[in-house]
Formats: structure tokens, C-alpha cells, sequence
């Protein structure tokens, strides 16, 4: 038996066959470990010529054609059926894989018998998750995040697949793929997550085609969606379990049409079709304890959704729109060759006080000042406020986009203002190891910048990790750095530098890691005048100094030796 088969839909696919094809064909699995089945949906260009050349000169590639069906989900499951390998690895028309994916995702599958696994996902179409945060060699629905992960760009263990008749709807189906993966996941007694290696490539089309861009109507997408919280109903008893399925379909797609931008994009007749479509669903579809679940925010948002508010959520979104996350650098510096970085977030509103909680009474308000006036909001009640908040730092590697999770321990407490009035932050230090940071490996040589990712009473945002003014002006401090750096280090055999700087929007925190032979003589020069405190404030006293001319010479080599400047 081969050990897996890559399934691949393809309709009037074009030229990406060609940019598709060469990242299957070279997989290091190796060409008799595996197959490629192209099933050809009734394509109308030359598509199924060029899937019949590829069979031609590769023995591993099999071309099936079948009369166009209108939608992935049939190709798809005669995928599945026609399939020879152990493990089934779907992959659209427009992707690629990693040339190891299939090494990599079938050694962590046979490894613990797993119904699915989960390959790191990069690329134009996905942002950073925290589904890869970490390897996960053994979980379940129960246990890890999987449902904020709901594309089929998977490994699936094929007889899994048929033992549970788990197949996609056929026809245009929106939501397909959410309806496949709730199926399985609820079924599924092993799943496993590979991060330490990025496996599936998912890309925008640059010219739009790609299946989830077509159009659609509310009522026949949030028909789907109906399907969707059934078959969640189907696999799971009522309670906890099934309120947290639950949860984020209510959370992402019930509350999107009502929550900003969209709320604010809509008018008219337009706006009131969308909202009595979700109003009627999130009435009929899901039990109390889905609503009851939700962070303090988002849960009234679903009371004004349910009670019929309309005017009232155009007005909430208005005003959290400008809310902003505000990320304060504590402190910052190396020690045993990592970079330790102590922060603190919170979020403050489009006026910059505090998002804020008040005490009244022995209860805990959701900021009365932000929910002035707002019918069905006032008097809104944040019971546990620290039960949903979370954060992180990211480090995003810019040269090959990917995101790295370094350790962290944020921890959330809510902050005394002052008349009893408190906000939600979240504390504490995030290491950040060269050697190990991607994936158990260490960077490569590359740009890198780091963010912070926060959600706190149901607002959740990103921003980038920038330079507290206060610490800017103390020249004297570690954080301040004279505009110019705060040392590098050299990790690793070889050994490799790592260079962090303020620079680009913001003076965001950036990582630069170079072999140290290739290091320019401005660059070496920046380096120097950078490893130390002492020789840094002189460097800076120095600068300050100087004529304008001669000044602007020196910050003219400066950029030039700085990685980061773009100059």
C-alpha cells in the first residue's frame, strides 16, 4: 500500500496547474511512497490537456475526468474512493506543499495512529494561528483548539474516512469544508499538529478565482451554516462540549453581519435582510449555554442580536472600532543568549482612556462610559473577566512568512484606576531563544519583527511591539538604546548573529540573524557601537555632537549598516 495519495479538485485550473505541480511531484517522501489523483471536474479550457501530459511523464500521477459538477466537494470524495495510500492529503488546485510535507505530516501520523493531522499552514491566505503554536503529537476537540482550524487542507487517515461515511456535501454547498471537518473532528480519537515545519502553502490567486471569493446570498450561506451546527449536534451530547463546538460559529460567522466593519457597511433594506437571518438563527440553532460562554463583549453583542437591538449594534460597533491595544515594553535584554522581553496590554478606546471595568455594588460593569446611551447595553455585566483574556508575543519571520511562538507567561489581572474603576492587562515575560524559536530549530538567517496578539473582554487585536516613549527619552535606560540598538549576540554552530533594533512603523522590535563573515564594515562598525552600554552612550553623546552635515553622514552610514532601515 502506498503510504498517501494527494487528492487535488481541479477545475479550469490553467497555469496554476504548472505552479501547483512542481510541489507535489518533488516530494521527499519519494515518487513510490506516494501518488498524485488530479480529478478534472469537466473543465472547460486546456486544463485536462495538461493533467493529461503530467500522468504522461510521471508515473505517479493519476488524472481521473468526470462531468463538471459545479463545486469541489465531489471531486473530492471520488478522491477519497479512488485513492491507494494509507493517509488521503487534500491540496486545491491554486496551493502547494513544503517539499517535506508529506515526510513530515505521515511520520507524525504513523507515529501515533492518528485519524488527521494538522500541517503548519502558511502563506497569502492565512495569517498567524495559534492552532500551530506548538507540535501536538496526540489530542482531540476536546482538548485543543482544532475548530478555529476548518479548512480540509489535511492528512486524513482513509480509512477513518470510510469507516465514518465522512465525505463532503456535492453541488454548491458554501461552507463544505466546515461541514467536512466538524464530521471528523467529532469522531476522531486521534489528531495530531505539526508546527515545527510549515507543510501547506495557501495562496490568494492574483486573479480572484479562488472557490471561497464566489458570491452568495444570507439565506443560502446561513443555511449552511445551520448544517454545520447540526452536524456539531449530531456527534456531541448537549453541554459543556457542545457549547464550546458551538461557540465559534456563533462568535465568527452568526455575529459578522452585526459586528464592525460589516455592521457599519451595510444600510438600508440590506442590513435589516442580514440581521433577521442571523437573529432568526442564533434564536433557533443554539442552546443558552452558547451565548452564556462568550467573553463580556461579544456576549452582548449576541443579548442586543437576540432581543432585536439593531440600532443598538450599528452604534456598539461604531464606538469599538477605535478601541486600539496599547503594548508597553517593561523591560528588554539579553541573558544566557535570549532575548527576555517584558511587556504589559491592555486596550484603550478611540478617546484613550482605558477600556474600562466598574465596580458597582459588588458587580463588575463592562465600561459605562463606552456603553452611554447604547439600549440593552447599559448596566452590562462582566462577571469573569479575566476568564477569557489571553495574549502572546509573535515573531513573524518576514523572509519565508512564517510565525514563531516564543515562550511566554502572560498572566491576566485587572489594573486599579482609581473610584473603582479597573482595567484588564496582561503581564509578564516572553523569551525569545535564537536556537530553538523555530520549531526546536534555530533562525535562519533572515529579517524578523515581533507583535503582540491580545484578547481581553471580547476585543481582540494585534499590534506591533514598539518602544515605550518614556523609556525613549531615559537615554540611560536598557530600553532606550540611543536610536541605534541594544547589542547582539552570537548563538549557534555555526555560530550566527542576532541583531535586535527599533525600526520601521512605530520603531517596532525587529530581530536581524546573519552569518557574521558576511557582515558588511558599516555593518561591523554599527555592531561595535551598539554590543555595549558604555561604548553605545558614547556613541550617542558623540553623534549629538557633530555638525549637521557631518551628523547626517554618520546616520547615512548608520542606515546603511542597519539591516532594518530600507536605505
Amino acid at each position: 500500500m502506498l503510504k498517501v495519495s494527494i487528492v487535488v479538485p481541479v477545475y479550469n485550473a490553467g497555469r496554476y496547474i504548472d505552479i501547483c505541480a512542481p510541489s507535489l511531484l518533488r516530494q521527499s517522501l519519494g515518487e513510490d511512497a506516494y501518488e498524485i489523483i488530479y480529478v478534472d471536474d469537466g473543465s472547460t479550457d486546456d486544463s485536462p490537456q495538461r493533467l493529461d501530459e503530467l500522468a504522461a511523464r510521471h508515473a505517479h500521477v493519476r488524472v481521473i475526468h468526470q462531468e463538471n459538477s459545479g463545486w469541489p466537494g465531489k471531486p473530492r470524495n471520488v478522491g477519497i474512493r479512488e485513492a491507494r495510500g494509507e493517509y488521503v492529503q487534500f491540496v486545491d488546485q491554486d496551493d502547494e506543499l513544503t517539499p517535506e510535507a508529506l515526510e513530515h505530516l505521515h511520520r507524525l501520523a504513523t507515529r501515533n495512529d492518528s485519524d488527521i493531522v494538522l500541517g503548519k499552514v502558511i502563506g497569502t491566505m492565512q495569517g498567524p494561528s495559534n492552532v500551530f503554536k506548538r507540535t501536538v503529537e496526540r489530542c482531540t476537540v476536546e482538548d485543543a483548539p482544532l475548530m478555529e482550524s476548518l479548512t480540509p487542507h489535511k492528512m486524513f487517515r482513509r480509512d477513518f474516512l470510510l469507516a465514518h461515511d465522512i465525505r463532503f456535501p456535492e453541488g454548491p454547498v458554501r461552507l463544505e469544508d466546515q461541514l467536512f471537518m466538524v464530521r471528523a473532528y467529532v469522531r476522531a480519537k486521534t489528531v495530531s499538529i505539526l508546527a515545527d515545519h510549515p507543510c501547506y502553502i495557501w495562496k490568494r490567486r492574483d486573479d480572484g478565482g479562488n472557490n471561497s471569493s464566489r458570491g452568495t446570498t444570507p439565506e443560502d450561506y446561513y443555511g449552511h451554516l445551520r448544517e454545520v451546527v447540526e452536524a456539531i449536534k449530531e456527534g456531541t451530547r448537549p453541554g459543556p462540549l457542545q457549547n464550546h463546538l458551538l461557540r465559534r460559529s456563533y462568535r465568527v460567522e452568526l455575529l459578522r453581519p452585526v459586528n464592525e466593519p460589516r455592521v457599519l457597511q451595510r444600510t438600508g433594506k440590506n442590513l435589516e435582510r442580514h440581521f433577521d437571518v442571523v437573529r432568526r438563527m442564533a434564536l433557533e440553532a443554539y442552546p443558552p449555554g452558547v451565548r452564556d460562554g462568550l467573553p463580556a463583549l461579544t456576549r452582548l453583542r449576541a443579548h442586543l442580536l437576540e432581543e432585536g437591538h439593531l440600532d443598538s449594534l450599528v452604534e456598539l460597533a461604531r464606538r469599538t472600532r477605535g478601541i486600539r491595544p496599547e503594548v508597553t515594553v517593561d523591560d528588554i535584554r539579553w541573558r544566557d543568549g535570549k532575548l527576555h522581553v517584558t511587556t504589559t496590554i491592555g486596550m484603550r478606546r478611540a478617546d484613550g482612556e482605558p477600556l474600562a471595568l466598574v465596580e458597582r455594588y459588588g458587580r463588575m460593569l463592562l465600561d459605562p462610559e463606552l456603553l452611554s446611551g447604547i439600549e440593552g447595553a447599559e448596566g452590562w455585566e462582566a462577571p469573569h473577566p479575566l476568564g477569557h483574556a489571553y495574549g502572546e508575543l509573535l515573531v513573524h519571520d518576514t523572509t519565508r512568512d512564517l510565525w514563531w511562538y516564543p515562550d511566554m507567561d502572560l498572566i491576566p489581572r485587572t489594573q486599579p484606576l482609581g473610584g473603582g474603576r479597573h482595567r484588564v492587562v496582561l503581564t509578564g515575560e516572553t523569551v525569545v531563544d535564537p536556537l530553538t524559536l523555530a520549531g526546536g530549530r534555530s533562525l535562519e538567517p533572515g529579517a524578523y519583527v515581533v507583535w503582540a496578539s491580545a484578547q481581553l473582554l471580547g476585543v481582540g487585536r494585534r499590534a506591533r511591539v514598539t518602544r515605550s516613549e518614556d523609556a525613549s527619552r531615559d537615554a540611560g535606560s536598557g530600553l532606550a538604546l540611543g536610536g541605534l540598538g541594544f547589542g547582539s549576540v552570537k548563538v549557534g554552530t555555526p555560530p550566527h548573529l542576532v541583531i535586535p533594533t527599533w525600526g520601521g512603523p512605530g520603531g517596532q522590535l525587529r530581530l536581524s540573524v546573519r552569518p557574521p563573515g558576511r557582515t558588511t564594515l558599516p555593518h561591523r562598525i554599527y555592531l561595535r557601537t551598539t554590543s555595549a552600554p558604555p561604548i553605545r552612550r558614547a556613541a550617542v553623546t558623540v553623534l549629538h555632537r557633530l555638525p549637521s552635515d557631518v551628523r547626517g553622514r554618520a546616520k547615512k552610514l548608520a542606515r546603511r549598516a542597519d539591516p532594518w532601515s530600507g536605505g
